[in-house]
């Protein structure tokens, strides 16, 4: 294992991925912004030309979107998840987190250092 994922294991700060689907870019931007301004995502990576097939209301839907990839503390999971329902126009938005068990020294350093949860830190 990754000096890395030790650190982020052993006494470091414990991070996610939040992977959030939007309809639009201009959805993913507001979003986005309102993540990073109150210091709940250190990073959020808008990736477009996703297509998503699901049930919906008893029929399988198909639509064009973009993945928003949040980067963020564990501890933030539900701050980010209630940011998300307040700016979201779904009405189910998906909102998953996965570990991050690994990576950068640095960047997992940084990442920690820039997610407060408080934007006035």
């Amino acid at each position: 294992m990754s000096t890395g994922a030790m650190a982020a294991i052993e006494g470091g700060v414990p991070s996610v991925a939040i992977y959030v689907t939007v309809p639009d870019k201009e959805t993913g931007k507001k979003i986005a912004s309102a993540l990073i301004e109150s210091k709940l995502a250190a990073c959020v990576n808008m990736i477009p030309g996703v297509e998503s097939m699901y049930w919906w209301e008893g029929k399988v839907e198909t639509d064009q979107e973009l993945l928003l990839m949040i980067k963020s503390r564990q501890s933030l999971v539900n701050e980010v998840t209630a940011k998300v329902n307040e700016v979201h126009p779904y009405d189910v938005p998906e909102v998953i987190s996965v570990p991050i068990t690994g990576g950068s020294d640095k960047y997992l350093q940084w990442l920690a250092d820039s997610t407060t949860g408080n934007a006035a830190a």
